[in-house]
């Protein structure tokens, strides 16, 4: 028999990789102000900093946000990509948006 814990992360796998998308900066703004946009490094698996978050997994948090692999978007980054207005990968894990601009 699954741990219920197994069948949470599976769970969460198959509803957040269903769920990332394709977005442009720019229709990001409204999450933007609200301050509910998080970058991920392009190196990370976008789907799997989901899972994390999902699972509440605070030590894995801890070390990527001590490492610089995920934090909001700043203000600078923000402008660059409201100029550029890149295609950005995106998935919504509430309260958060987990955006990642594709390695080029």
């Amino acid at each position: 028999m699954a741990e219920p814990g197994a069948d949470r992360e599976r769970l969460l796998r198959a509803e957040y990789h269903s769920q990332t998308a394709r977005i442009r900066w720019r229709d990001l703004q409204t999450w933007y102000a609200r301050g509910s946009v998080i970058a991920v490094a392009a190196r990370l698996n976008l789907v799997e900093v989901a899972v994390q978050l999902g699972l509440d997994n605070t030590a894995q948090f801890q070390r990527w946000i001590g490492e610089g692999s995920i934090a909001p978007v700043k203000d600078d980054q923000a402008l660059g990509w409201y100029e550029a207005n890149p295609e950005l990968w995106a998935v919504v894990a509430p309260p958060w948006v987990l955006v990642q601009q594709p390695a080029v």
